[in-house]
């Protein structure tokens, strides 16, 4: 953050202070939380090696007002063992934030990069909850590389418009 100090140059250099960026968490809540283990008490047993487990993310934003925005983060993660389905838990974990003084270019990185870093850390924590409370092992899940994602689906965009097109 700013100090006074820099506060005050910035304001004697012509920059101002009235639009400093900012990035507020209002709210964080669970949307939707879903455990199964369809083979329990069988799927619960020791077995000699471990499962694979398929893990799946994704990330949605919509507008609210002019500044505040409902982020979504979705986690899936199914374990299953040969043909058998261990465990199934899917999450949604939203959180509204209150984002201003960001220049419009920089609006897109800031909802699918820097809102769902700030979520990851608590959905995380329920789904090693919800995990362990299933009577399997604590699943947690290792951070993930939002910038990476969000790449990733801008070049996914770019290439379906050129689809598109042609």
């Amino acid at each position: 953050m700013a100090s006074n100090d820099d506060a005050a140059t910035g304001a004697a250099n012509g920059n101002g202070t009235q639009n400093q960026p900012s990035l507020n968490v209002l709210a964080q809540y669970v949307k939707d939380l879903s455990f199964e283990s369809p083979g329990a008490p069988n799927s619960l047993r020791g077995r000699d090696k471990a499962p694979g487990i398929a893990i799946n993310v994704n990330v949605n934003a919509n507008p609210l007002s002019d500044k505040q925005f409902d982020v979504n983060l979705t986690l899936n993660a199914k374990a299953s063992f040969d043909q058998e389905v261990l465990f199934n838990v899917e999450l949604v974990y939203g959180g509204v934030f209150a984002i201003s003084g960001f220049p419009q270019e920089h609006m897109l990185p800031i909802l699918f990069i820097e809102c769902p870093r700030l979520l990851f850390p608590f959905a995380r924590q329920i789904v090693a909850d919800a995990t362990r409370n299933g009577g399997f092992p604590p699943l947690m899940l290792d951070p993930i590389d939002f910038a990476q994602m969000f790449q990733q689906r801008i070049a996914e965009d770019q290439a379906a418009s050129k689809v598109q097109v042609s």
